[in-house]
């Protein structure tokens, strides 16, 4: 993933094709969406966790116990390196990093650098800091919950809020989005049977692919808006078939519980992926979905969430 270069111009691009209500990219009269089922399968992520969810619940005290339990190291040393970034608590990337280098304890060193992906690349909101959101999920993996569905949902509301304002940062995945996008939209020979080799990583293939890097974001602008269905590869090649969840409980729409907020997405605009027809489903109670996890009642909602 550290390897995958993220075309800045080609990315504020795709941004101005993000369609805030439905949850997609509107290219056209074509729709087309990142699905949880290839979220889960570019990082390889085990499909016996896709049905245990995260949500958050927090607590200063927890975050300092539970960055305690990662890193090995004492609570005074936890307490004295926590810093406030706006409205979170974090722990700057050089302390993680001074760790990673002379952590007595091997096992130790794996889990802080992978913390520091997660800090630094997949929620990247902080810069230079992991926040204590992430801190909390990353404690929760071990325990056998997805973080696909939190991946997703904080693209989603990053995509969303850029769009909104046409401007800021975004706080995704931007790596992930850029592999996503590449497997749909050129086509190139690939040998199907390698998908289900164990040894098979999409994200390595991805990263080992040389790309322009000299397309100005108003040519990109011009070729997504000139898109036809014909140039898309609405099956990725690195995608085996199996079960999708398209819609939840009496929905049409599925909600995603993140890190910092909730949204849902609308994987009924995405089944031609599954040589499917494709629907345009109702708008009706999608607002209500979308809230950041501040204010009084935010925990409630979570829990209504969390029981569809």
């Amino acid at each position: 993933m550290l390897d995958i270069r993220v075309d800045k111009n080609l990315f504020r691009a795709l941004v101005q094709f993000w369609n805030s209500t439905y949850k997609c990219f509107a290219f056209g009269e074509t729709d087309l969406v990142p699905t949880m089922e290839e979220y889960t399968t570019l990082p390889r992520c085990p499909k016996i966790q896709v049905r245990k969810t995260y949500a958050w619940v927090f607590s200063s005290q927890t975050f300092v116990k539970k960055l305690m339990s990662i890193s090995g190291m004492s609570e005074p040393w936890v307490t004295t390196r926590i810093q406030q970034k706006g409205d979170s608590k974090c722990i700057p990337w050089e302390n993680l990093r001074d760790l990673i280098l002379t952590h007595p304890d091997e096992r130790k060193r794996v889990d802080i650098f992978a913390l520091s992906i997660y800090g630094l690349v997949i929620f990247p909101k902080a810069l230079r800091h992991v926040d204590e959101a992430v801190i909390d999920l990353f404690d929760r993996l071990e325990k056998g919950i997805t973080p696909v569905p939190a991946i997703l949902a904080e693209t989603f509301r990053s995509l969303s809020s850029c769009r909104k304002t046409g401007k800021g940062r975004f706080i995704g995945c931007a790596q992930l989005l850029m592999a996503w996008f590449h497997g749909h939209f050129w086509k190139v020979d690939k040998v199907s049977y390698r998908v289900f080799s164990e040894g098979y990583f999409p994200l390595k293939e991805e990263a080992a692919i040389q790309r322009r890097e000299d397309i100005s974001e108003e040519k990109w602008m011009d070729i997504l808006q000139n898109l036809q269905e014909g140039d898309i590869e609405w099956k990725v090649y690195w995608m085996v078939p199996d079960e999708i969840m398209y819609r939840c409980g009496n929905f049409d729409w599925v909600p995603l519980l993140g890190i910092w907020g909730a949204t849902e997405y609308t994987p009924l605009l995405a089944l031609k992926k599954y040589k499917s027809r494709q629907f345009v489903p109702t708008t009706y109670g999608l607002a209500q979905s979308e809230f950041s996890f501040k204010g009084a009642h935010y925990k409630k909602r979570v829990r209504e969430l969390s029981d569809a």
